[in-house]
């Protein structure tokens, strides 16, 4: 489980210092998501990108709509700085990003004629509170776009690895804030259902997880994931005299799914579009 405490300090440290190699990661699901995004977005307005991270997402949006006015959100003060510095250099006068929980930084801010995210609902400590807090932040009939892990079968960078490792994913069941938190479409559409939109639509998407690059794709991979993802947590919570055989043992399986410079996995993910409810008369 991931929560947030866990996004406010340990966890979102370690994202912010891996930036660019998470962005790596994403690369390609990220264009298949942004050209969801642009089909949806209005000319211009006000859009907020839910758990922003190091401001990818926001920041592709904002070069395609540069008078659109977009907010950033995240727990994690790092990340929040990492995408302020990658506005500046790109020079992105319509983006500003903010360190708050989703809705409560959107309070006061709206209303929005978007909302987006790459991956970051699944973190939500409540999803069915936190929907309903975006939900109220919208004007009616204002797109949601998100993405979201499929089950981790699907996602083998993630299920085979960790098992060939000795450790296990935390089984399906009551919701947990976690990578696969959002893999069964039926839970994803009650919870936003269930929080006041509509039109709610989950299109699967298959992309590249791109893991390792170099000269030694191999060994970047293992230490990316020794980082970020579930085999971190095997690592870590692993003894001490235990970590280099883990290590070793980690980077000979990667070293099988090298091609020339590059190590990568398939992934599954959700491309997820919903709409504010209009309101209704009382």
């Amino acid at each position: 489980m991931t929560n947030a405490p866990l996004w406010q300090t340990r966890v979102g440290d370690v994202w912010a210092a891996e930036w660019q190699r998470t962005d790596r990661s994403f690369a390609d699901l990220a264009r298949a998501l942004d050209a969801a995004i642009l089909a949806l977005a209005p000319e211009q307005g006000k859009a907020a990108d839910l758990g922003c991270g190091a401001g990818a997402t926001s920041l592709a949006l904002a070069a395609a709509r540069p008078s659109l006015s977009i907010l950033g959100v995240d727990l994690s003060a790092p990340l929040v700085a990492v995408a302020q510095d990658r506005a500046a250099g790109a020079a992105a006068a319509n983006t500003r990003f903010v360190c708050g929980a989703v809705p409560d930084a959107l309070a006061g801010e709206g209303p929005f004629d978007l909302a987006v995210s790459r991956h970051g609902v699944m973190f939500f400590d409540d999803p069915a509170v936190a929907f309903r807090g975006i939900a109220a932040a919208l004007r009616p009939g204002a797109p949601l776009v998100f993405s979201c892990f499929r089950a981790a079968a699907d996602n083998p960078w993630a299920s085979e690895t960790i098992a060939q490792m000795g450790g296990h994913l935390d089984p399906p069941g009551a919701y947990a804030p976690g990578p696969f938190a959002f893999a069964d479409p039926a839970r994803v559409t009650a919870l936003l259902d269930g929080a006041g939109f509509v039109d709610v639509a989950l299109q699967p998407v298959d992309y590249r997880y791109h893991a390792g690059a170099g000269d030694d794709p191999a060994s970047d991979a293992a230490d990316f994931f020794t980082r970020i993802g579930p085999v971190a947590r095997v690592i870590a919570e692993a003894a001490e005299t235990d970590r280099p055989a883990l290590l070793a043992r980690l980077r000979s399986i990667l070293a099988t799914r090298v091609t020339g410079t590059t190590l990568d996995f398939p992934a599954a993910a959700w491309i997820v579009t919903a709409r504010a409810q209009g309101k209704t008369a009382s």
